[in-house]
């Protein structure tokens, strides 16, 4: 079911969606901001800002797609069947709700990387873009996590409204599954096709 919420039930967002969601932000935001950097020379000069964007890239990448694992599992391991009267937000929604309410952080975020391209050029830019190819490596992961067991992972929305909105925050109690085909993205939070839907 997808809409608006019904009496007894509750409003659904799935988990790799919201995960996800930072992702492309993050990446474009970091390049954008690599980029421009690349046109100041800095304190350090080019080559020496390249050389540390490309260590904290992988390092970002690294820590971001590992993070918190095992919580992920904790939460999924007893995941309970979502009832009839659950109603499964539709991706856009998730991703949009997600993206505004961090609009400012990922505004400062990247002004920050572009500030520090003053003093290391690109540094921060590509900290910033490892952060989001992390995200994508994550929500990729929770998808083979999903496929593996022919289940999608849901969280309840009110559970994200608060603090960072994350789905394996202190808030989260736990997920709720439903089959494989269920809701309009596939394993992983990428966007199913429209032949799939039909």
């Amino acid at each position: 079911m997808r809409g608006g919420q019904m009496r007894g039930g509750q409003g659904l967002a799935r988990v790799a969606v919201v995960v996800r969601a930072g992702a492309a932000p993050l990446w474009w935001l970091g390049v954008c901001a690599a980029g421009i950097g690349l046109l100041v020379p800095g304190l350090t000069g080019r080559r020496i800002g390249v050389s540390a964007g490309a260590a904290l890239f992988l390092l970002a990448l690294a820590v971001v797609a590992y993070a918190r694992r095992g919580r992920y599992r904790e939460l999924a391991r007893p995941a309970v069947r979502a009832g009839k009267h659950d109603v499964l937000q539709d991706r856009a929604v998730s991703v949009r709700t997600w993206r505004r309410r961090h609009r400012w952080w990922l505004l400062l975020a990247f002004l920050a990387a572009l500030g520090s391209g003053f003093a290391v050029p690109a540094a921060g830019g590509l900290l910033l873009a490892g952060c989001g190819a992390g995200l994508w490596l994550k929500a990729s992961w929770i998808g083979r996590l999903e496929q593996a067991d022919e289940i999608l992972l849901w969280v309840r929305v009110d559970w994200l409204n608060g603090g960072a909105g994350s789905p394996a925050g202190k808030a989260v109690k736990g997920y709720r599954t439903t089959g494989i085909a269920a809701g309009d993205a596939t394993p992983g939070g990428a966007r199913r096709r429209a032949s799939a839907l039909t």
